[in-house]
Order: structure tokens, then C-alpha cells, then sequence
């Protein structure tokens, strides 16, 4: 057995290079031991690495561009056998191009379990840092975080932080690595302890307050809370303190506010509408828009149905004008109508989570609507989504054709069953085409998934958990299409 040492815990070009001399000298993934320098090797029989002599003739190694991305994402892991794994992986690719696409293949459904819970590892310290200022020499304000990931993500979480914070200077301490930000270059440094990270600032009562009023009892879940919040992240949050007597007076407080009975609705929706201008004459049907902005623009006064009646404004769709992924939702909510803009509400939050987490770059998809208005039911102070009709989805299609022409996008996800309607023209049963790779009246690929709105009304926890999963690992396959057939 060879052993082979990485100079540190990520790797990835130490690992790269050394997988690659292992393909062509045709070790097999049990002739080779990973180990990272300065950990102990009990294995008494592994010989120290040396450069392995390729076989005369071997091809150059096959590495799809789906698989650098999960590998890339996998060694951030803190288990010791993901290198083995990555390395069984690109193997095994050698003698099977398409086995990334073979999800029952238990070395790809374990590296998609690895990368998931990376990324989750990602989004948690994305969510739950929290900065507390301190004094500096220089007098400029200073902000510091401690947080304990449970992977080696500091370096692939860092460039968040520098996107959201970018004019303060921050560090953030973790066990294993420290991020710093001075303004105008990320440095990393070797982790840090706990004591070195302070423990309050002249803010926290401030934040505190704050959290306390606007803690809604009445829509209180702990489950569901602490899936998102887990408790391992409490003792880092200033609001925690907080929780325990919230919690326990949440049906005192609720009771209070039903007994103060209603408030007046807000008048701003109908406001809205009275200040909207006269709106134009109908687009001619017969005239496609040469732009997307021309078509956004000519879709404000679009009369093919009389959802737009009820509406405040029409909602087109977002995003690049050349993307090559496009999503396809139902119709906008009663955020997104205020708002003139798609996915925005806690639908759109949760498709935002569900792309980080699948590594599909927000910015690289466009997004959009089978219907461009909402369709709603007023009960008291509230607008209450209602599906629309097929007529409403056949005269809407229109926009959505033109949105197609503009951006040409190589793959299209339907989300739910109203844009899988849209596009394909006839009912579908999501259960039945979920996660199918479809063929569209004019040549087209379609993928179809759930809704996320879908997620959101399952009041089963356990459920709710297991189906979101599901969406993430659907987005992913429709991403991984796509990087397959950049390749070909």
C-alpha cells in the first residue's frame, strides 16, 4: 500500500495531483493510503509516497466537470475517508463515464450526502455568525465572531461575509482557521480559542430588545425552529438567552393578542393601485418583443386575461438574458405583487436556501412565472393565493414563450404543476414526471419538480425535512445535466 501525504486538511491540488498520478500509474483505490501531514499512520505495511511511474501508453485521466465541483465541495469534509472516496469516485468514472448520474451507486449517494451536508454546514455559518465590536488602537471600529463549524468550510464560507459586510473590518475565530476582512483583502490564519473572541459589545441589549418585540407567538414551532436554529448554535447568539422564557410565555402572549381583537387591514395595496397610471392599450399578439426589457415593459399592460384587473402590477420574470437554466414558477404571491418582482416571498426565500444548497449559482438562472399576475381570494386583511385556471396559464403563455425566445436557456424546471402546464401544454401529474428529463413541443428540455411553496404548507416536520431534500437533490440532477452537456 502507498501512503500519500496532503500538506493540510483542504488540499484539493495535493489531492488533484496525486489522484492523477495514481490513475496513471493504474493503482487501484485500495493500493492507496490518504493521509493528511502530521496526522499518525497506525498502518505499518503502507510505504512512504513516492512518485508512482505511470504505465507506458496510459490515457489521460477522464475528469467530467460535475465531478471537480462535488469533489471540491466533498474534501471540505471533516471524515477522514472522503480523499478515498473522491479517489474510488474518479476510478471508477475511468470505466464508467456516466456514474455520477447513478444515484443508487453507493459511493455517488454517499458523496452527495457529504456535499449536502456541507453545504448545510455553509448556510449555517452564513445565518448564525454574529459579530461583536471592540476597541482598536487606531480607534476604527473592529468586529470579531467565533463560530465552531463541524467542517473545514471557513475558506469556502468567507466570501459571503465579504459581500455583506464588505465596508466594515471583521474576523471571524473558528477552531480550525480565522477569516479576516481590513477593507480590502480576505486573509486566513491558522484557528483560534474561544477566550480570544469577546463575549458582548455596547449593542447586544439594543439587539435583544429588538428580537423580543418582534417575536410572534402566535406563529411559534419549536420543531421547526430549532431544525433551523439547532440548539448546538445557541450558546453564540445573543438572542438565545431569550428563547427559553418566550417560548414558555407564547400562549400567555397569544391569548393577549386575540383578546385585542382586530386591526384595521392596511389600506397600501388598494393605495398602490390608485397611484398606478392609466395603463396602456393591450400588446398586439401578433408582435414579439425584441428585448426583454421591451417585453417586461409591453407585459404592464397586458390584458389576455382579467387576472390583471385585481392585480397591482404585473410580475415578469428576472434573471440573465442568456441563462442557461430557467425556473418556472405558477403565478406571483402577494409579496411579489407589491414587490414587481419573482420569488421574493417565502416561496422565494426557500428556492434562494435550496440553490445554495444544491451550488447553483442565484445569479446564473432566470426566474419566472407561468401567470405574470396574482391570482388572490380577499379574506379580511388578507390576500389568499388561489391556483389559476388553464385559460388563465393558456393566454399567459404568450409572455412566457417570448421570455424562452429571449433567453434561450438549455434546460427549463418546472416548478409545480400550473408551469409544467404552461410549458407542456396539458395536465401533469408532478408525482409521475418528477425528476424526468422531458422533451417540449419545440425541441426543448424540461425538467419538473414541486413548487417550494409545496414545502412550506406540509405541517409534518419530518416530512417537510425529507421533501426538501428531495427539491435540493432535484435541482442538483438538473444542474449536473447541465454540466454534463458542456462537456459533450
Amino acid at each position: 500500500m502507498r501512503r500519500i501525504r496532503l500538506a493540510h486538511q483542504t488540499d484539493f491540488s495535493g489531492w488533484r495531483d496525486a489522484a492523477r498520478q495514481g490513475l496513471l500509474a493504474g493503482s487501484a483505490p485500495e493500493a492507496l493510503d490518504w493521509r493528511v501531514e502530521g496526522e499518525d499512520a497506525p498502518d505499518l505495511f503502507a510505504a512512504e509516497d513516492h512518485a508512482a511511474a505511470p504505465i507506458p501508453g496510459a490515457e489521460a485521466p477522464r475528469v467530467p466537470r460535475a465531478f471537480i465541483g462535488l469533489a471540491e465541495t466533498v474534501i471540505l469534509h471533516r471524515d477522514p475517508g472522503r480523499f478515498a472516496l473522491l479517489y474510488r469516485l474518479l476510478w471508477g468514472i475511468q470505466r464508467q463515464p456516466r456514474l455520477l448520474e447513478d444515484a443508487s451507486h453507493p459511493d455517488v449517494h454517499l458523496a452527495e450526502q457529504v456535499a449536502r451536508a456541507i453545504r448545510r454546514d455553509i448556510h449555517k455559518m452564513h445565518a448564525f455568525v454574529r459579530f461583536r465590536e471592540i476597541a482598536t488602537p487606531e480607534g476604527e471600529p473592529h468586529f470579531v465572531a467565533w463560530f465552531e463549524p463541524d467542517n473545514f468550510i471557513v475558506e469556502a464560507a468567507a466570501p459571503f461575509f465579504v459581500r455583506r459586510f464588505t465596508g466594515m473590518r471583521w474576523t471571524i475565530l473558528t477552531p480550525d482557521r480565522a477569516a479576516a476582512w481590513d477593507g480590502e483583502h480576505l486573509t486566513f490564519a491558522e484557528g483560534a480559542r474561544r477566550e480570544q473572541a469577546p463575549t458582548s459589545d455596547r449593542v447586544e441589549a439594543l439587539w435583544r430588545a429588538y428580537y423580543a418585540n418582534i417575536f410572534n407567538p402566535a406563529r411559534l414551532k419549536l420543531a421547526a425552529m430549532t431544525r433551523e436554529m439547532p440548539k448546538r448554535y445557541w450558546k453564540n447568539l445573543p438572542e438565545a438567552e431569550l428563547i427559553g422564557p418566550l417560548t414558555r410565555r407564547a400562549t400567555e402572549r397569544e391569548d393577549a393578542m386575540v383578546k385585542a381583537g382586530p386591526t384595521r387591514p392596511p389600506a397600501f395595496a388598494a393605495a398602490e393601485a390608485r397611484r398606478r397610471p392609466a395603463p396602456a392599450e393591450p400588446v398586439d399578439s401578433g408582435t414579439r418583443p425584441g428585448s426583454l426589457g421591451e417585453a417586461r415593459e409591453a407585459a404592464q399592460s397586458c390584458r389576455r386575461c382579467g387576472l390583471w384587473e385585481h392585480a397591482t402590477q404585473t410580475v415578469f420574470g428576472e434573471g440573465p438574458e442568456r441563462a442557461r437554466l430557467m425556473l418556472v414558477g405558477e403565478q406571483p404571491g402577494d409579496r411579489e405583487d407589491l414587490a414587481g418582482a419573482p420569488f421574493v416571498g417565502p416561496a422565494g426565500r426557500m428556492l434562494d436556501r435550496a440553490l445554495e444548497e444544491a451550488a447553483i449559482p442565484r445569479g446564473e438562472v432566470y426566474v419566472t412565472n407561468a401567470v405574470k399576475h396574482f391570482k388572490f381570494e380577499p379574506r379580511g386583511k388578507f390576500r389568499l393565493h388561489k391556483t389559476p385556471d388553464a385559460p388563465e396559464i393558456a393566454a399567459c403563455r404568450w409572455w412566457l414563450e417570448s421570455e424562452r425566445a429571449l433567453v434561450r436557456p438549455e434546460l427549463i424546471v418546472a416548478l409545480g404543476a400550473s408551469a409544467a402546464q404552461a410549458l407542456l401544454g396539458k395536465r401533469v401529474i408532478i408525482g409521475r414526471e418528477r425528476g424526468q428529463l422531458m422533451s417540449l413541443p419545440d425541441g426543448g428540455r424540461l425538467w419538473i419538480t414541486v413548487h417550494p411553496s409545496y414545502l412550506l404548507r406540509l405541517p409534518d416536520e419530518a416530512a417537510k425535512a425529507r421533501e426538501y431534500d428531495r427539491f435540493i437533490a432535484d435541482l442538483g440532477a438538473a444542474w449536473r445535466l447541465l454540466q454534463g452537456a458542456a462537456q459533450t
